[in-house]
């Protein structure tokens, strides 16, 4: 007979599994229900996790972008070769964070916010902020 702890434990991996369909924004809002980074762990392309907290106070999503077994000295607020943060403002919009290569550079239409001014990317494969290559973004108003 399963005890509550065993239901429980199914349950939470169900739910786990229907987390990893959703898009970058509805996982944001449920954060929580995504294990936290240990060191050990064989991690699989586009899987989710949670590391610190980010500068609301929530906890921080990562994804990751290359298969690999952590390490304690490959955590990701600074190996961005393996792991990608999730971040979006008040408003929704994702936080521009600096792209690693092709898997997660900006394409045409992606509207993100840079320094609290929204931008909509005007090119595809677009690795560089705004400040750095202006050409490639224009301002969105709402």
């Amino acid at each position: 007979m399963i005890d509550r702890m065993q239901a429980a434990e199914q349950f939470r991996k169900a739910l786990q599994m229907f987390a990893n369909t959703l898009t970058d924004e509805q996982a944001m809002e449920i954060a929580l229900v995504y294990d936290s980074y240990k060191v050990g762990v064989s991690y699989r392309v586009d899987d989710l996790f949670t590391y610190g907290t980010n500068d609301v106070g929530d906890p921080q999503l990562y994804r990751v972008v290359q298969a690999h077994t952590s390490q304690a000295d490959w955590v990701p607020d600074s190996t961005p070769s393996l792991y990608t943060p999730i971040g979006l403002d008040e408003e929704g919009y994702p936080v521009w964070s600096q792209p690693t290569g092709a898997h997660d550079a900006y394409n045409t239409g992606d509207i993100v916010n840079y320094n609290g001014t929204l931008y909509r990317s005007l090119i595809d494969g677009n690795t560089w902020s705004p400040d750095a290559y202006p050409a490639g973004w224009e301002v969105y108003t709402v």
